[in-house]
Protein backbone atom coordinates (compact mmCIF):
# COMPACT_ATOMS: atom_id res chain seq x y z
CA UNK A 1 0.00 0.00 0.00
CA UNK A 2 1.44 3.59 -0.92
CA UNK A 3 1.57 6.30 1.84
CA UNK A 4 -1.14 8.37 -0.25
CA UNK A 5 -3.37 5.38 0.11
CA UNK A 6 -2.13 4.73 4.02
CA UNK A 7 -3.06 7.83 4.50
CA UNK A 8 -6.09 8.10 3.21
CA UNK A 9 -7.11 4.98 4.80
CA UNK A 10 -5.82 6.54 8.27
CA UNK A 11 -8.27 9.69 7.64
CA UNK A 12 -11.26 7.87 6.58
CA UNK A 13 -10.77 5.83 9.85
CA UNK A 14 -10.47 9.33 11.65
CA UNK A 15 -13.56 10.84 10.06
CA UNK A 16 -15.62 7.69 10.91
CA UNK A 17 -14.59 8.11 14.66
CA UNK A 18 -15.59 12.04 14.65
CA UNK A 19 -18.75 11.18 12.99
CA UNK A 20 -19.89 8.87 15.98
CA UNK A 21 -19.18 11.45 18.21
CA UNK A 22 -21.00 13.59 16.31
CA UNK A 23 -23.96 11.49 16.37
CA UNK A 24 -23.95 10.88 20.49
CA UNK A 25 -23.54 14.65 20.70
CA UNK A 26 -27.40 15.34 20.91
CA UNK A 27 -27.26 12.16 23.58
CA UNK A 28 -25.10 13.99 25.74
CA UNK A 29 -26.76 17.54 25.28
CA UNK A 30 -29.94 15.50 26.79
CA UNK A 31 -28.95 13.40 29.66
CA UNK A 32 -25.97 16.05 30.87
CA UNK A 33 -26.31 17.15 34.37
CA UNK A 34 -28.71 14.70 34.93
CA UNK A 35 -28.55 11.53 37.57
CA UNK A 36 -27.78 8.06 36.18
CA UNK A 37 -28.24 4.99 38.48
CA UNK A 38 -26.54 1.84 37.35
CA UNK A 39 -26.51 -1.41 39.09
CA UNK A 40 -24.17 -4.19 38.26
CA UNK A 41 -24.02 -7.57 39.83
CA UNK A 42 -20.57 -9.32 41.47
CA UNK A 43 -19.76 -11.05 38.23
CA UNK A 44 -18.09 -7.78 36.53
CA UNK A 45 -15.95 -6.92 39.58
CA UNK A 46 -14.33 -10.90 39.00
CA UNK A 47 -13.23 -10.05 35.83
CA UNK A 48 -10.38 -7.59 35.93
CA UNK A 49 -10.72 -6.50 31.58
CA UNK A 50 -14.37 -6.90 31.99
CA UNK A 51 -14.57 -4.14 35.23
CA UNK A 52 -11.81 -2.10 33.65
CA UNK A 53 -13.81 -1.46 30.49
CA UNK A 54 -17.35 -1.23 32.37
CA UNK A 55 -15.75 1.26 34.73
CA UNK A 56 -14.00 3.73 32.14
CA UNK A 57 -17.52 3.61 29.88
CA UNK A 58 -18.59 5.21 33.83
CA UNK A 59 -15.83 8.04 33.58
CA UNK A 60 -16.96 9.32 30.02
CA UNK A 61 -20.30 9.18 30.94
CA UNK A 62 -19.47 11.22 33.79
CA UNK A 63 -16.93 13.35 32.14
CA UNK A 64 -19.53 14.74 29.74
CA UNK A 65 -21.75 15.84 32.36
CA UNK A 66 -24.03 13.05 33.42
CA UNK A 67 -24.22 12.32 37.61
CA UNK A 68 -23.18 8.47 37.62
CA UNK A 69 -24.01 6.80 40.91
CA UNK A 70 -23.30 2.55 40.58
CA UNK A 71 -25.02 0.61 43.16
CA UNK A 72 -23.63 -3.21 43.18
CA UNK A 73 -23.93 -6.31 44.57
CA UNK A 74 -21.48 -9.40 45.64
CA UNK A 75 -23.33 -12.40 45.22
CA UNK A 76 -20.60 -14.76 43.89
CA UNK A 77 -17.56 -13.59 45.96
CA UNK A 78 -19.65 -14.11 48.62
CA UNK A 79 -20.67 -17.37 47.64
CA UNK A 80 -16.90 -17.93 47.34
CA UNK A 81 -16.27 -17.08 50.33
CA UNK A 82 -18.38 -18.93 52.22
CA UNK A 83 -17.68 -22.22 50.47
CA UNK A 84 -13.56 -21.34 51.79
CA UNK A 85 -14.54 -21.10 55.02
CA UNK A 86 -17.06 -24.40 55.18
CA UNK A 87 -20.18 -22.61 55.05
CA UNK A 88 -23.11 -23.72 52.43
CA UNK A 89 -24.89 -21.27 51.06
CA UNK A 90 -28.70 -21.47 51.24
CA UNK A 91 -31.31 -19.09 49.45
CA UNK A 92 -35.31 -19.07 49.62
CA UNK A 93 -36.93 -17.28 46.86
CA UNK A 94 -33.76 -16.15 45.38
CA UNK A 95 -32.68 -14.62 48.20
CA UNK A 96 -29.44 -15.77 50.42
CA UNK A 97 -30.36 -16.72 54.08
CA UNK A 98 -28.14 -14.69 55.83
CA UNK A 99 -27.53 -15.41 59.89
CA UNK A 100 -25.26 -12.98 61.87
CA UNK A 101 -21.71 -14.91 60.39
CA UNK A 102 -22.93 -14.49 57.24
CA UNK A 103 -23.69 -11.22 57.41
CA UNK A 104 -20.12 -10.94 58.90
CA UNK A 105 -18.67 -12.55 55.80
CA UNK A 106 -21.05 -10.36 53.21
CA UNK A 107 -20.21 -7.14 54.98
CA UNK A 108 -16.46 -8.00 54.12
CA UNK A 109 -16.92 -9.20 50.86
CA UNK A 110 -18.94 -5.94 49.55
CA UNK A 111 -17.24 -3.57 51.27
CA UNK A 112 -13.50 -4.93 51.22
CA UNK A 113 -13.35 -6.50 48.42
CA UNK A 114 -16.23 -5.72 45.43
CA UNK A 115 -16.50 -2.10 46.43
CA UNK A 116 -12.78 -0.95 46.80
CA UNK A 117 -12.36 -3.14 43.54
CA UNK A 118 -15.08 -0.93 41.34
CA UNK A 119 -13.76 2.35 42.86
CA UNK A 120 -10.08 1.39 42.25
CA UNK A 121 -10.78 0.65 38.90
CA UNK A 122 -12.65 4.11 38.33
CA UNK A 123 -10.13 6.09 40.07
CA UNK A 124 -7.07 4.35 37.51
CA UNK A 125 -8.74 7.32 35.86
CA UNK A 126 -8.58 10.15 37.93
CA UNK A 127 -9.89 10.90 41.53
CA UNK A 128 -13.33 10.38 40.26
CA UNK A 129 -14.81 7.45 42.67
CA UNK A 130 -15.77 7.16 46.42
CA UNK A 131 -16.80 4.24 47.89
CA UNK A 132 -20.25 3.92 50.51
CA UNK A 133 -22.41 1.37 51.34
CA UNK A 134 -26.07 2.15 52.80
CA UNK A 135 -24.87 2.38 56.55
CA UNK A 136 -23.00 5.50 55.71
CA UNK A 137 -24.68 8.09 56.59
CA UNK A 138 -28.26 5.75 57.08
CA UNK A 139 -28.56 5.72 53.28
CA UNK A 140 -30.55 2.51 53.62
CA UNK A 141 -32.26 2.34 57.05
CA UNK A 142 -34.17 -1.29 57.14
CA UNK A 143 -35.81 -4.30 59.09
CA UNK A 144 -35.68 -7.65 58.70
CA UNK A 145 -37.67 -8.69 55.00
CA UNK A 146 -38.52 -12.35 56.66
CA UNK A 147 -37.45 -14.20 60.04
CA UNK A 148 -36.62 -17.15 58.01
CA UNK A 149 -34.25 -15.15 56.01
CA UNK A 150 -32.40 -13.63 58.97
CA UNK A 151 -30.17 -10.53 57.98
CA UNK A 152 -32.02 -9.80 54.44
CA UNK A 153 -32.65 -6.13 54.74
CA UNK A 154 -36.53 -4.89 53.87
CA UNK A 155 -35.52 -1.42 52.95
CA UNK A 156 -37.94 1.49 54.48
CA UNK A 157 -35.97 4.81 54.09
CA UNK A 158 -33.74 5.98 52.09
CA UNK A 159 -31.54 9.32 53.01
CA UNK A 160 -29.97 10.31 49.71
CA UNK A 161 -27.79 12.76 50.89
CA UNK A 162 -24.34 11.35 51.71
CA UNK A 163 -25.15 10.54 48.05
CA UNK A 164 -26.28 13.82 46.49
CA UNK A 165 -23.08 15.38 48.59
CA UNK A 166 -20.97 13.55 47.07
CA UNK A 167 -22.47 14.40 43.29
CA UNK A 168 -22.25 18.21 43.99
CA UNK A 169 -18.47 17.74 44.95
CA UNK A 170 -17.98 16.31 41.72
CA UNK A 171 -17.60 12.72 42.81
CA UNK A 172 -19.19 9.23 41.33
CA UNK A 173 -20.72 7.09 44.35
CA UNK A 174 -20.22 3.51 44.63
CA UNK A 175 -22.55 2.41 46.88
CA UNK A 176 -22.62 -1.13 48.19
CA UNK A 177 -26.47 -2.70 49.13
CA UNK A 178 -25.90 -3.00 52.97
CA UNK A 179 -28.00 -1.54 54.92
CA UNK A 180 -29.00 -0.91 58.79
CA UNK A 181 -31.78 -0.23 61.24
CA UNK A 182 -32.27 2.01 63.96
CA UNK A 183 -29.95 -0.23 66.41
CA UNK A 184 -27.12 -0.64 64.45
CA UNK A 185 -27.73 -3.88 62.88
CA UNK A 186 -26.18 -4.41 59.28
CA UNK A 187 -28.12 -6.08 57.07
CA UNK A 188 -27.78 -7.44 53.36
CA UNK A 189 -30.08 -6.02 50.75
CA UNK A 190 -30.68 -6.97 46.92
CA UNK A 191 -28.80 -5.22 44.90
CA UNK A 192 -31.37 -4.68 42.33
CA UNK A 193 -33.54 -3.53 45.34
CA UNK A 194 -30.97 -1.10 46.49
CA UNK A 195 -30.57 0.70 43.20
CA UNK A 196 -34.14 0.99 42.60
CA UNK A 197 -34.96 2.54 45.66
CA UNK A 198 -31.97 4.73 45.43
CA UNK A 199 -32.82 6.20 41.74
CA UNK A 200 -36.51 6.94 42.94
CA UNK A 201 -34.79 8.85 45.93
CA UNK A 202 -32.34 10.60 43.77
CA UNK A 203 -35.42 11.64 41.03
CA UNK A 204 -32.77 10.03 38.75
CA UNK A 205 -33.58 10.22 34.78
CA UNK A 206 -32.31 6.33 33.91
CA UNK A 207 -32.08 3.19 36.11
CA UNK A 208 -29.79 1.04 34.30
CA UNK A 209 -29.80 -2.70 35.42
CA UNK A 210 -27.38 -4.83 33.95
CA UNK A 211 -27.97 -8.72 34.04
CA UNK A 212 -26.35 -11.97 32.11
CA UNK A 213 -29.47 -11.78 29.80
CA UNK A 214 -29.96 -9.97 26.10
CA UNK A 215 -32.80 -8.38 28.26
CA UNK A 216 -36.79 -8.88 29.43
CA UNK A 217 -38.25 -11.65 27.53
CA UNK A 218 -42.26 -12.58 27.34
CA UNK A 219 -41.16 -15.76 27.07
CA UNK A 220 -38.06 -16.30 28.39
CA UNK A 221 -36.18 -18.85 26.27
CA UNK A 222 -38.10 -17.49 23.19
CA UNK A 223 -35.37 -15.74 21.41
CA UNK A 224 -38.40 -14.11 19.61
CA UNK A 225 -40.34 -12.97 22.52
CA UNK A 226 -37.22 -10.53 24.00
CA UNK A 227 -38.99 -7.41 24.69
CA UNK A 228 -37.99 -3.54 23.20
CA UNK A 229 -39.68 -1.27 24.60
CA UNK A 230 -42.43 -1.12 27.32
CA UNK A 231 -44.45 1.30 29.62
CA UNK A 232 -44.71 1.05 33.35
CA UNK A 233 -48.43 -0.18 33.01
CA UNK A 234 -47.03 -2.95 30.87
CA UNK A 235 -44.42 -4.16 32.60
CA UNK A 236 -46.77 -4.26 35.75
CA UNK A 237 -49.12 -6.37 33.67
CA UNK A 238 -45.99 -8.52 33.45
CA UNK A 239 -44.83 -8.56 37.10
CA UNK A 240 -48.37 -9.35 38.56
CA UNK A 241 -49.19 -11.50 35.61
CA UNK A 242 -46.72 -14.41 36.86
CA UNK A 243 -45.04 -14.60 33.45
CA UNK A 244 -41.81 -13.62 34.08
CA UNK A 245 -38.60 -15.45 34.83
CA UNK A 246 -38.28 -15.85 38.62
CA UNK A 247 -34.58 -14.48 38.00
CA UNK A 248 -36.27 -11.45 36.36
CA UNK A 249 -38.61 -10.56 39.38
CA UNK A 250 -36.24 -8.77 41.82
CA UNK A 251 -34.95 -6.71 39.09
CA UNK A 252 -38.46 -6.27 37.80
CA UNK A 253 -39.89 -5.16 41.12
CA UNK A 254 -36.82 -2.57 41.78
CA UNK A 255 -37.64 -0.80 38.39
CA UNK A 256 -41.85 -0.87 38.84
CA UNK A 257 -40.23 1.07 42.28
CA UNK A 258 -38.34 3.13 40.91
CA UNK A 259 -40.35 4.53 38.52
CA UNK A 260 -43.34 4.85 40.93
CA UNK A 261 -40.64 6.71 42.59
CA UNK A 262 -40.43 9.61 39.39
CA UNK A 263 -37.78 7.38 37.47
CA UNK A 264 -38.11 8.58 33.80
CA UNK A 265 -37.18 5.16 32.39
CA UNK A 266 -35.16 1.79 33.36
CA UNK A 267 -33.19 -0.37 30.74
CA UNK A 268 -32.42 -4.17 31.27
CA UNK A 269 -29.18 -4.71 29.86
CA UNK A 270 -26.86 -7.45 28.73
CA UNK A 271 -24.21 -6.77 30.59
CA UNK A 272 -21.58 -9.51 29.03
CA UNK A 273 -22.32 -6.43 25.54
CA UNK A 274 -19.60 -4.27 25.87
CA UNK A 275 -19.81 -0.66 26.03
CA UNK A 276 -23.70 -1.69 26.43
CA UNK A 277 -24.35 1.25 28.54
CA UNK A 278 -22.82 3.56 26.44
CA UNK A 279 -24.68 2.34 23.37
CA UNK A 280 -28.15 2.47 25.46
CA UNK A 281 -27.60 6.34 26.32
CA UNK A 282 -25.52 7.57 23.12
CA UNK A 283 -27.33 5.68 20.15
CA UNK A 284 -30.88 5.83 19.03
CA UNK A 285 -31.35 2.37 18.52
CA UNK A 286 -30.13 1.20 22.38
CA UNK A 287 -29.52 -2.14 23.13
CA UNK A 288 -31.56 -4.86 25.68
CA UNK A 289 -35.44 -3.72 27.52
CA UNK A 290 -36.07 0.00 28.00
CA UNK A 291 -38.98 0.90 30.35
CA UNK A 292 -40.70 4.15 30.25
CA UNK A 293 -42.14 5.86 33.33
CA UNK A 294 -44.67 8.85 32.82
CA UNK A 295 -46.94 7.19 30.27
CA UNK A 296 -44.97 7.24 27.24
CA UNK A 297 -42.23 5.15 25.56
Amino acid sequence: MSNLAATSRVLEETQAKAKTLLEALPYIQEFSGKRVVVKVGGEVADDTETAAVFTRDLVLLKLVGLEVVLCHGGGPQISRLMGELGHEPEFVDGLRVTDAETMRLTSMVLLGDVNRTLVGHVNAHGPHAVGLSGVDGRLFLCGPKDEKLGFVGEISAVDPRPVTRLLEDGYMPVVASVGMDGEGNTYNINADTAAGALAGALEAEKLIVLTNVEGLYEDFGDADSLVSEIDLAGLREMYEGGSLHTGMLPKVASILDALDGGVAAAHILDGRVEHAVLLEIFTPEGIGTKVSGRGTL
